[in-house]
């Protein structure tokens, strides 16, 4: 559902600059809204890196679908700033606001049914990350902001066959020079991997747990002496680890 400006402000609704992961395309196909997906209900972040919903956000919706991907295809996540887009007509905040400055990271977790497995005891290993360009000083956010809300990535063509968990995540750095100020906004896609890759990394980490509230890439100070968030060119490190590579 979408609300005019004046409607929000007359209903006493939250006129924020968060954001939603809500659709995936392959190979350029858009598989619809909210297919394949486990969403969260609403648009708001995680802040505590030991609460449970750092795993595929707050509870939600949960599609009974799966979603088919050839390892190597090109992986399309959507995010905008409420499910079905601009929370209202000539909102600023779509996708996300811009002052919303960070990385942007995408997970895997192997599963037997990627469609009925729980959450806990997962095990996720990195895939893709889109950080931080100390030549352009744009950020992964600057990226999707550039794209319309859409983020693209390779799955990696090593990947082992089979059924998981995709968890796309975005942090937003603004506020983060306060330990527990940091915002994620993160989803779960249900997968469905072909191929004749092998890989499945033996070193993985859990959520909640591959993050600390002290990580380097969390507690920060993103804005220059010029008060502008660009590090001042400096190299960011994104948390968790580093990405697999075939």
């Amino acid at each position: 559902m979408r609300f005019s400006l004046a409607s929000l402000l007359a209903y006493g609704l939250a006129v924020d600059a968060h954001t939603i992961f809500q659709k995936v395309s392959v190979n350029g196909k858009d598989n619809g809204q909210l297919t394949g997906l486990r969403a969260p209900g609403n648009n708001n972040p995680v802040q505590d890196v030991t609460s449970q919903n750092m795993i595929c956000g707050q509870s939600g919706s949960k599609s009974s679908s799966i979603i088919n991907v050839a390892a190597g295809d090109r992986i399309g996540s959507y995010w905008q700033h409420v499910i079905g887009g601009a929370q209202f007509a000539g909102d600023p905040d779509n996708p996300i606001a811009k002052s919303h400055k960070g990385p942007v990271m995408a997970y895997l977790a192997k599963v037997d049914n990627a469609a009925s497995v729980g959450l806990s005891g997962l095990k996720w290993f990195k895939v893709w990350q889109d950080t931080f360009d100390t030549s352009s000083r744009k950020w992964g956010v600057d990226n999707m902001m550039s794209n319309n809300g859409w983020v693209y990535f390779n799955l990696p063509t090593c990947i082992a066959p089979g059924q998981y968990l995709l968890r796309m995540e975005t942090l937003a750095l603004h506020s983060a020079k306060t330990q527990g100020a940091a915002q994620f906004y993160q989803s779960c896609a249900q997968i469905n991997v072909s191929g004749s890759g092998t890989l499945l990394p033996s070193s993985t980490v859990s959520f909640p747990g591959a993050y600390k509230a002290n990580d380097p890439g969390i507690l920060i100070n993103i804005y220059g002496l010029k008060g502008v968030p660009d590090m001042d060119g400096k190299p960011y490190t994104a948390p968790g680890p580093a990405p697999i590579s075939c």
